[in-house]
């Protein structure tokens, strides 16, 4: 059931049959637990390379690779930075810069995506069942008919490249610095670099990430099979979670910091339905605790009471799995372009920043309701102001 294990597995295997120097072993966790417990293995999928911890978690096979060639990142940089500039140059390769993509090359204006992971966020997500037309679909199968469209068009992908600033240029050009030391230029700039799950910030958090602090239930779920664990959120994200941990762990708690759950209907009355389910309202996770390799509990503060020495509260555990929404991915845009107070690029009807020729669609922006259609309709729309751009400033005085 897990996506992102099978993709990994298969970039190794592929690597062993193409390269006699490499060989790779695939171990099941479920089958033998005793590897799992020898490596203290607590996310999936995990890598070594000649048994030094290599990776963990998806990793496409351009990663892989680009992570063994040490010598990569500069010879692409040099590449990057020697070419000319774009019409239109979209930052981030999720639903939002693929739409844009797609609608800015067919009016034939040179494109071009610059991306850390095409697909982005999407690569992350299991079922999607409310993209309409399509009965059903994941993350994984919608990613990769994102890529295969926008490759079907005169499209410069760049992928496994962060961009770490913006920056207004002379001549009409904007410039994109990238963490590899390239720079990209461009007359039109799209920002679709969306967001990422929001941590909760508390001690311990960061030290058991991997190690019992989870973000994909999907992924590392069966890892805890008949553990204890807690899911922190109480939205939709969270109540899915719960009760998807629910038909493999021993029993979840969810703990939510507001006084009610704000899922939809129809999911709190199914996990409500759950044995061994426990919900914790007005809780405010303070603490993960472990014994230094790997958690064994939760302190929680109750919203309710004041008393500090009665209101804090431990919970012994072996998973906690996060889910208490999103960040924009815009830390890098802080200072240049406008952000909102909860640091999203604000933008205007037709896309436009405060940045002229600079545009934003998707999650990281202020339009509202994160969801992939939304930034599919933002990313087109932010093509199309993009070109509406570029034809009346390049027009004659």
């Amino acid at each position: 059931s897990c996506h992102n294990c099978p993709d990994v597995v298969q970039a190794l295997n592929l690597m062993a049959v193409l390269n006699p120097g490499i060989g790779h072993t695939m171990i099941d966790g479920a089958l033998f637990q005793s590897e799992v417990n020898e490596r203290k293995i607590m996310a999936v999928p995990t890598v070594y390379l000649n048994g030094e911890a290599f990776g963990q978690g998806r990793m496409t096979l351009e990663e892989i690779i680009a992570k063994i060639d040490t010598g990569a990142v500069a010879r692409e940089a040099e590449k990057l930075a020697a070419k000319e500039a774009f019409d239109v140059l979209i930052v981030g390769g999720g639903p939002a810069g693929a739409a844009a993509a797609i609608y800015a090359a067919r009016k034939g204006v040179r494109t071009g995506v610059v991306a850390e992971r095409f697909g982005g966020q999407v690569l992350d997500t299991l079922a999607i069942e409310n993209f309409i037309s399509v009965k059903e679909t994941d993350g994984p199968k919608l990613s990769a008919g994102l890529e295969q469209h926008v490759r079907e068009y005169d499209v410069d992908i760049m992928n496994l490249q962060r961009a770490e600033a913006l920056v207004p240029g002379a001549n009409g050009l904007t410039e994109v610095r990238l963490a590899s030391g390239a720079t990209l230029k461009s007359k039109s700039v799209i920002i679709s670099t969306g967001a990422r799950w929001r941590e909760m910030n508390v001690p311990g958090e960061k030290e058991y990430r991997g190690r019992g602090v989870a973000y994909c239930p999907h992924c590392d779920g069966p890892l805890f099979k008949g553990k204890r664990v807690a899911v922190i959120g109480g939205g939709n994200s969270g109540v899915e979670a719960a009760i998807d941990l629910a038909g493999v762990v021993a029993h979840v708690t969810l703990l939510e910091f507001d006084k009610a759950l704000r899922a939809d209907a129809v999911l709190q009355k199914k996990l409500f339905s759950l044995p061994n389910v426990t919900v914790i309202t007005s809780a405010l996770t303070t603490e993960a605790i472990g014994d230094g390799e790997k958690v064994n509990g939760l302190i929680y503060k109750d919203r309710t009471n004041d008393e500090a020495h009665t209101a804090v509260h431990t919970i012994p555990l072996e998973g906690i799995f996060v889910q208490i929404g999103l960040l924009p991915n815009t830390d890098w845009l802080k200072g240049t372009i406008g952000l909102s107070a909860h640091g999203e690029v604000e933008v205007d009807a037709r896309g436009q920043t405060s940045l002229p020729g600079v545009f934003a669609a998707g999650d990281c922006t202020t339009v509202p309701f994160k969801q992939i259609i939304i930034a599919m309709g933002e990313g087109a729309k932010a093509a199309l102001g993009a070109f509406d751009h570029l034809i009346r400033s390049s027009a004659p005085a």
